[in-house]
């Protein structure tokens, strides 16, 4: 019985470290379709001249998901709800947070580019646009180097936790 427990302890300890390498693993994805999503706006705004909502509509049906969703979401909401487009942005920029790998920086200039987003003429919009890809590009560097530092490292260490806790137990 108590090998059953160690195994399952192992185990338990051994799928936390693999979590934790895969959201290390989908953070820089999540960055480069964020980038893909900035760009495709930028176009639509700029030379379709779109409406945010059809923007919108047409980001969710190019990108895959979470962002595709996150876009469809966007253009829901705003046919749905008469409110300002910062507080809906934010609402689901806060929603993505919570259930994919997105870190907190990415959070942060989504938020600021939600602020400025639909508030300004196009060619500020356009300022806005790439001033965000651009820190996006920062942040997909530090996360593909985090990636790359400490994706095998959370693997070994969740299997070698699990094996020094049961072996002190044992």
């Amino acid at each position: 019985m108590a090998w059953i427990g160690a195994l399952l302890f192992i185990g338990s300890t051994s799928w936390i470290g693999f979590e934790i390498s895969n959201r290390l693993r989908e953070r820089p994805k999540l960055i480069r379709q964020f980038k893909n999503a900035l760009q495709i706006l930028e176009a639509e705004i700029l030379y379709s001249q779109l409406p945010l909502k059809d923007a919108f509509d047409s980001i969710a049906k190019q990108l895959p998901n979470p962002t595709g969703a996150f876009f469809q979401k966007l253009a829901h909401n705003l046919d749905e709800n008469k409110t300002d487009l910062y507080s809906v942005w934010s609402h689901h920029v806060n929603e993505l947070k919570q259930t994919t790998a997105i870190g907190k920086n990415e959070k942060e200039i989504l938020k600021q580019f939600g602020r400025t987003l639909g508030q300004h003429d196009f060619d500020q919009q356009q300022k806005h646009i790439q001033l965000a890809v651009h820190h996006l590009d920062r942040e997909l560097e530090e996360a593909r180097d985090n990636e790359f530092k400490y994706s095998k490292m959370a693997k070994s260490l969740g299997l070698l936790c699990g094996l020094f806790i049961v072996l002190l137990l044992i």
